[in-house]
């Protein structure tokens, strides 16, 4: 199964850079978050597929108008956090309050329950594994957090089953769709969104697409947008990540929406047979 999400921020909420950490930064910066949701939007309507919408708390409060857009159109509202802060750098109630606040802003604009959640930089690991109790406690259903492989942010390197899988930790249990990997070498590589989907050549993507059982895409909305400033304060290398392959995103992904079959969450975890997938003790 392939599932299709996206990560609805701005183009500035970049992690683990000074100029755009606090929401008295994100203020001072243009909004592209109208053009570039209506982008997304238009190009799954066009090729008539669902999708998982985890989104800022912080957007909806600011732009409801954006989020009652995608749930209005018949998509599913899952949560990204309300401050898009990393939850390795908080603490239990501070990330609790941030996910109550942003669970209720969306539920109060879409008028529906949210059920799922992705941490921002898929930033749980084995340091803050606490987050599952407070995700669990909370009213959360489904986790898109765990990335199986070492990375900037975050990531779950120790995460040995890149696929549907159940948590348990701490007497609590919570349904698990990580990022997905394929082994090169050994090591886990990813090709399913943000970018490394911009890196690499579509041809390697759509070989690795039919040659795994499940693929967890995640995409932003700043991924399709050659248009935007350039952020500030950035190094060489995080320049070269973020505006890589900007120009041909869109084609890239259009291709692959066209070469494959895609779902949402709730279609997936319809389809899952939950009894049967791996429990991952941690």
């Amino acid at each position: 199964m392939n599932v299709l999400t996206f990560d609805i921020e701005d183009w500035f909420h970049i992690l683990e850079n000074n100029a755009t950490k606090s929401q008295t930064q994100w203020e001072t910066y243009e909004n592209r978050i109208h053009s570039n949701t209506d982008r997304i939007l238009d190009v799954l309507q066009e090729q008539g597929y669902k999708a998982t919408f985890f989104c800022l708390g912080w957007v909806a409060a600011k732009y409801p108008e954006v989020i009652r857009k995608i749930a209005d159109s018949g998509f599913e509202i899952g949560s990204h956090t309300h401050l898009h802060q990393l939850l390795h750098e908080q603490k239990p109630g501070e990330f609790r309050e941030d996910l109550i606040t942003s669970v209720k802003t969306l539920e109060d604009i879409s008028g529906k329950k949210v059920k799922y959640f992705r941490a921002p930089g898929f930033s749980i690991t084995t340091q803050n594994k606490w987050a599952f109790d407070v995700l669990v406690e909370e009213g959360i259903e489904i986790d898109s957090s765990v990335f199986p492989a070492s990375r900037a942010h975050g990531g779950f390197p120790e995460y040995a089953y890149p696929g549907p899988s159940v948590i348990r930790y701490n007497g609590v249990s919570i349904k698990e769709l990580p990022v997905n990997a394929v082994k090169m070498f050994g090591i886990p590589f990813i090709f399913s969104g943000g970018g490394y989907f911009r890196l690499l050549p579509y041809r390697l993507i759509k070989k690795l697409t039919g040659q795994s059982g499940y693929v967890m895409s995640y995409f932003h909305p700043r991924d399709f947008d050659p248009g935007q400033p350039m952020v500030p304060g950035l190094s060489p290398v995080r320049k070269f990540k973020s505006y890589y392959g900007l120009k041909t995103a869109e084609k890239k992904f259009k291709r692959w929406l066209s070469d494959f079959e895609f779902i949402d969450i709730k279609t997936a975890d319809k389809m899952i047979d939950w009894e049967s997938v791996p429990v991952v003790e941690l």
